[in-house]
């Protein structure tokens, strides 16, 4: 395990425990940050535990030019009964990703610390949102960190029902629009795997991660 310093260095991915951990401690400078996700790391941990960085070995993503969106959600998309918008306000969408329940877990992962890291990171122009409002109330969303050609998605929430949906396929649809390679989603989740996202080896992602 490595145990990050002062210098900004990570070690090689392939050195992550078989749990995806490469490194702990640390800071969450842009600096760091930036750093990270450009060489497939990102940070990951609870509020009580110092920062823990991770590569893990399968990687789950969605592939912008090979996605189809499916019936349901274009019917939902052509009835218009929410309005899309890219960085209208980030804080907002961070924010109530931090706080809304979620089933079957305790607590979140998105500290304060976070919150305010990544706040940074979009006002430097890293960081995106996607924003989703119905009758002006902000009712879904989502965030990641924008590498140019990967957009690595961080967290997103849903207040009324397909929401979230909405704002995935909306920011999808954006990225094969703009000839993006990847819309890293981390790790496999069941509702992500319904969503269309699939796992690809840790090998795979870097090669277009570097390309």
């Amino acid at each position: 395990m490595y145990y990050v310093t002062k210098k900004l260095y990570f070690p090689p991915v392939e050195e992550a425990s078989y749990e995806g951990i490469l490194a702990i401690g640390g800071d969450l400078s842009t600096e760091r940050l930036l750093l990270a996700y450009r060489n497939g790391i990102f940070p990951w941990f609870n509020a009580e535990e110092p920062i823990l960085w991770w590569s893990p070995s399968e990687r789950m993503v969605v592939a912008p030019q090979l996605y189809k969106i499916c019936k349901s959600t274009r019917n939902l998309l052509n009835q218009k009964k929410f309005k899309v918008t890219f960085n209208q306000d980030f804080r907002a969408v961070i924010t109530n990703c931090q706080q809304i329940e979620r089933k079957d877990q305790d607590g979140t992962w998105i500290t304060n610390d976070l919150i305010e890291a990544y706040v940074k990171l979009h006002e430097m122009g890293f960081a995106q949102s996607v924003e989703v409002w119905q009758n002006d109330e902000l009712v879904g969303g989502l965030y990641g960190v924008d590498l140019g050609h990967v957009f690595c998605g961080e967290s997103m929430f849903s207040k009324v029902s397909n929401a979230s949906k909405i704002a995935f396929v909306t920011l999808i649809n954006h990225l094969k629009e703009k000839n993006y390679k990847l819309l890293d989603c981390q790790v496999h989740n069941d509702h992500l795997e319904k969503l269309g996202a699939f796992e690809i080896s840790r090998e795979t992602f870097m090669k277009i991660l570097k390309s």
